[in-house]
């Protein structure tokens, strides 16, 4: 494997039991940022779990800034882990939970305290580090892990879910933070099930779902994906009946059903293999045919409807 990468992942395998975790993984990534998209119970977590040395592949071989992560030290002091999980000391202070994680990378207590007390500041933490653990949000929890994440100066941090507990104004200053940490010129691998927290940050993904890697590429080529695959568009319209017909007729949509919605009107919610097509073509469609629409919008705005679909290609289905 070529060591001037920052990930290497060659027919990677994670099995638990008989349930699969990753399935035979394949990935070469540069320095840089990537977000690693895909619903809960993807595989998005074990992955990360892999990549840092807290579990070791049933087969295939991983290699992070070419060599194993598996109990090495060396390679440690220069990653950083904010888990998904808690894992944090209720009892302690943030301050001295900060704190003793640099002194288990052997930095002296006194820096140790300066460093995490200014860490703690950077995400947001300047009233509350010295309060106990158990007395903090969700959010602050988050923000502690990742000032324990980044303490010890790594060039790789690895990130599941980060955001998850933040209010929209803690995102946006964690955004801020990361933002700043990749522009020094670090790595970052961010886990989400959310497409617009990685935007944030990055432009290259990793699509993941049932522990396989479906796609990958930069946001305007996801979108794409997204853009001409089966999904569901809801239309809020007047005529609906005849909006679903005309629709229908011209090979727009496979199926249409129609509900009323809480405006008390009528949506008509379209099924629809080529989601491309029907975007392009339906303001024509509208104004050659007088429809009165106030309202055109993806169905699902998660990308559950883009990993089911790239799952049915892959299994031949579509």
């Amino acid at each position: 494997m070529n060591s001037n990468y920052l990930i290497e992942l060659e027919h990677v395998t994670r099995l638990y039991g008989t349930v699969i975790g990753v399935n035979d993984f394949n990935a070469q990534l540069k320095p840089g940022a990537y977000g690693l998209l895909g619903p809960n119970g993807a595989g998005k977590s074990t992955l990360l779990s892999l990549l840092t040395g807290q579990l070791v592949p049933t087969r295939g071989t991983v290699r992070v800034l070419g060599e194993s992560p598996r109990n090495n030290s060396r390679l440690m002091r220069k990653i950083g882990f904010c888990p998904g999980y808690e894992g944090l000391y209720a009892t302690t202070t943030g301050l001295d939970w900060v704190t003793l994680l640099l002194q288990l990378h052997g930095v002296r207590w006194r820096p140790a305290r300066e460093r995490a007390a200014d860490c703690l500041a950077l995400v947001g933490m300047s009233n509350d580090m010295k309060r106990p653990i158990s007395t903090y949000s969700r959010g602050m929890r988050q923000r502690t892990k990742l000032a324990q994440a980044i303490a010890h100066e790594p060039t790789l941090l690895f990130l599941d879910e980060p955001f998850s507990g933040l209010d929209p104004i803690g995102r946006a200053e964690m955004t801020d933070v990361l933002n700043d940490w990749i522009g020094l010129g670090n790595s970052l691998i961010i886990a989400s099930h959310v497409l617009h927290e990685i935007e944030a940050l990055t432009d290259s993904f990793l699509l993941i779902c049932g522990g396989r890697l479906l796609a990958s590429g930069t946001a305007s080529e996801v979108n794409e994906l997204l853009f001409d695959s089966p999904s569901e568009i809801e239309v809020d319209c007047a005529e609906p009946y005849r909006l679903a017909s005309v629709l229908m007729e011209n090979e727009l949509a496979v199926s249409a059903s129609i509900e009323q919605n809480s405006h008390g009107t009528d949506t008509v919610r379209l099924k629809t293999l080529h989601a491309g097509q029907l975007w392009i073509q339906l303001s024509g469609i509208i104004t050659k045919n007088g429809f009165t629409v106030t309202r055109v919008k993806s169905a699902d705005d998660s990308l559950q409807t883009l990993f089911n679909s790239l799952l049915k290609i892959h299994r031949g289905e579509i």
